[in-house]
């Protein structure tokens, strides 16, 4: 049994309830603990998950959020930096699922984020999951 933590970005409530009910599935399906913590937006992810990781309390990572395309060029930063700073640390070899989901519309995100369709959440739960068997097998 390994130890998760879920880091939310709580901007859409909705679609983040769904997010994390798919992955905390998955996670406690396969017979892990969960913790959730909350943080305000998805630039906040990677950095909550750096700060987690140096606790040594937890043994991977599930990022879960919402970022919707508006009328400015904030959509692309915030997709491209909160997905870099994941990747960064996925590389640094924490076993991170990235369940950031990067639409056009609310409709979209609905499909990803609902457990009973595209579940994304739970998805990447099962990616975290992955990562960790291979960070076991290799380290």
């Amino acid at each position: 049994m390994a130890r998760f933590l879920i880091v939310e970005a709580r901007f859409y409530d909705h679609l983040n309830d769904m997010l994390v009910a798919g992955a905390r599935a998955a996670l406690e399906h396969a017979g892990h603990e969960v913790e959730v913590l909350t943080v305000p937006g998805a630039l906040e992810v990677p950095g909550a998950i750096a700060l987690a990781s140096e606790s040594g309390r937890y043994d991977g990572y599930v990022g879960i959020g919402v970022v919707i395309r508006g009328e400015t060029y904030h959509f692309e930063i915030v997709a491209g930096e909160s997905a870099r700073g994941i990747m960064a640390l996925t590389m640094d070899g924490l076993a991170i699922g990235n369940g950031i989901l990067t639409v056009e519309n609310e409709a979209q995100a609905l499909v990803r984020a609902d457990p009973t369709q595209k579940d994304k959440g739970g998805e990447a739960a099962k990616a975290a999951m992955v990562l960790l068997g291979l960070r076991e097998r290799f380290v």
